[in-house]
């Protein structure tokens, strides 16, 4: 009975064997798809399978390669805390921006991708934006520089790993703003990558890691014996190994701490987050309005523009004007460059609106044309009443910012009108550039030494600092009358004597303000005291300062002191460094 069973078992698998094969005969003559047998204890394995077939591949090279990725972005992380840490503009910083790209040109490699064309214009942007700030003291040139380079990285990273030739500053603001917020998510990959590389190389990677901490503690009490060793062999050496044992700190320790671990995570997440091009590349066409809406709107405004301009260019320009009773041209001249400043962004945002939103038409083209026209007429007015404006109140960096915002702004009409009537002009690119650009001439011009070197030339100089108030008085009265048309004075019908602006200046009007400070006999060796300003109080009895000129250097000195506070080779910058140099000199 045993044996029947048996037969009868083997005939039934010959049989659907044989089904099978005539079944899959039939298929493969119908041109069908022949379906695969799963054994039952590969079900997990096709269930992975089909989650590493959504992983791009980039993905999964830089989980393959978490051997690299881990490491270079752990040293990375500790070259960022090196560099930056209390060090927002040192020496280090410009290092700090060229071993940023040298770690994305790494991972590039990994991943298998080069750079792609125009990528050099990003990364050389970026190192002047970085030698920029190792140049200046200025804290608002600082977070400018700081804050073009975070663009300019982030815009880099898109054009790496997307199609961004037909994106606007929409889409790419859009991706920036995803990139940044959607790839938290990503924090936890280092942590899995990690795990899923130990497991699949094994004990070889635990021999690796132990010979890394073996070392560790092996070369940890070699450095200190030779840092010892050194510190007493040179004075200098000594001194900067001092400051850095006196910083070895708890909470010292902590932060950095803390800034290399958020680096890291945060430069892995990043990546992670890349490598899924998880950001369409699309641009969809939104020119689906009537223009005849933006005709009607632009052209009113047009029309408003076009008696503006009249105005200006008859008024302003051909001087033809009768001013209203009670008005001088200074004061004509402040109420209108930041209004005409607001219109100009304002048409800006219309015409680019326009562009984008509205269907082609020549009519719109031909009233957009006007509007961008009466747009530079306006620049132009607004440039002209700063310009009477700084002739009766001097230099400010507000006011070299709105000189340099309506360049700008003139610039980018230019490429506006093109793009008008070529509508493959890049505008978005060359928008980057343009800004790019200017604001580099911007930062490297450092506006506080123009201000200084402006404002000081016209201010009074000798001994008229330890007159009395009359005597100062007459004197600027008597020195306005002989000077106001001998060109010493910046276009101006008074002398200089805003000196509380003065005080604020940063290092970079050290150049200036130093031999001015000589010039006018301040006792200059209270720079070395730890508050000037105390210091000549108590000099002078009291420090009664008999003129206005008088004082504002103690005040300023004050505030250099504590700017180079902790001043070495980690945290120089040249605008301090000249600053020292400038009071040392004697």
């Amino acid at each position: 009975m045993s044996d029947l069973n048996q037969g009868t078992w083997a005939e039934n698998i010959v049989n659907s064997s044989a089904q099978n094969q005539q079944t899959t005969a039939q298929q493969v003559v119908q041109g069908q798809a022949v379906p695969q047998p799963t054994p039952a204890n590969q079900n997990y394995t096709v269930v992975q399978g089909s989650r590493q077939s959504q992983d791009t591949e980039e993905t999964s090279r830089m989980k393959e390669n978490y051997g690299f990725f881990g490491p270079i972005t752990f040293l990375y992380a500790v070259f960022y805390a090196f560099c930056m840490y209390r060090n927002g503009s040192g020496v280090t910083f410009p290092f700090f921006v060229a071993g940023s790209l040298l770690f994305l040109c790494f991972s590039l490699s990994k991943l298998g991708t080069t750079l792609k064309r125009g990528s050099i214009f990003y990364m050389a942007a970026m190192v002047l934006l970085g030698i920029s700030t190792f140049c200046t003291d200025d804290a608002r040139l600082i977070f400018f520089n700081k804050l073009g380079i975070f663009l300019l990285m982030m815009s880099l990273l898109l054009k790496q790993f997307f199609d961004t030739s037909k994106w606007k500053l929409g889409k790419y603001l859009l991706g920036i703003g995803q990139l940044i917020c959607i790839s938290f998510g990503e924090m936890g990959r280092p942590v899995t990558d990690g795990i899923r590389y130990r497991k699949k190389q094994g004990r070889e990677v635990n021999k690796k890691v132990w010979y890394v901490l073996l070392g560790l503690v092996i070369a940890i009490p070699m450095v200190l014996v030779v840092l010892v060793l050194l510190s007493t062999a040179d004075v200098v050496f000594r001194k900067i190994t001092g400051d850095i044992v006196e910083n070895i700190r708890i909470e010292n320790i902590m932060n950095v701490c803390l800034r290399i671990v958020c680096m890291f995570f945060a430069s892995y997440a990043l990546t992670s987050y890349l490598c899924k091009r998880d950001i369409k590349e699309t641009v969809t066409d939104r020119r689906k309005g009537e223009p005849v809406l933006a005709i009607t709107i632009t052209g009113m405004l047009t029309f408003l523009y076009l008696l503006f301009s009249i105005v200006q260019i008859v008024g302003l320009f051909l001087g033809r004007m009768q001013l209203p009773e009670g008005y001088t041209y200074a004061m004509y001249a402040r109420e209108g460059f930041f209004q005409l400043l607001a219109v100009s962004l304002f048409n800006l945002v219309i015409v680019l609106v326009c562009l984008s939103y509205f269907k082609e038409s020549k009519a719109l083209k031909g009233v957009l044309t006007v509007m961008s026209l009466c747009t530079f007429v306006m620049i132009a007015s607004s440039a002209l009443r700063m310009v009477i404006y700084i002739r009766f109140y001097y230099l400010t960096f507000l006011r070299i910012l709105v000189l340099w915002s309506l360049a700008l702004l003139a610039v980018l009409f230019v490429g506006i009108i093109i793009n008008i009537f070529l509508e493959k002009f890049p505008l978005f690119r060359y928008s980057m550039v343009v800004v790019t650009v200017l604001y580099l001439a911007l930062s490297f011009a450092h506006p506080d030494y123009i201000i200084a070197r402006v404002n000081v030339a016209n201010a009074p100089h000798e001994d008229m600092v330890w007159w009395s108030e009359e005597e100062a008085k007459q004197a600027e009265d008597d020195f306005s009358q002989a000077n106001m048309f001998s060109g010493k004075f910046f276009l101006a019908s008074q002398p200089y004597h805003d000196y509380s602006y003065l005080v604020n200046l940063s290092a970079d009007a050290a150049p200036v303000l130093v031999p001015y400070l000589k010039e006018l006999g301040y006792d200059m060796s209270a720079f070395g005291q730890e508050n000037a300003v105390r210091y000549i109080n108590d000099k002078y009895e009291g420090g009664v300062y008999r003129s206005r000129a008088e004082g504002f250097g103690y005040h300023w000195m004050r505030r250099m002191w504590q700017r180079a506070e902790g001043f070495n080779v980690r945290t120089f910058n040249v605008s301090r460094f000249r600053m020292l140099k400038g009071f040392m000199d004697e």
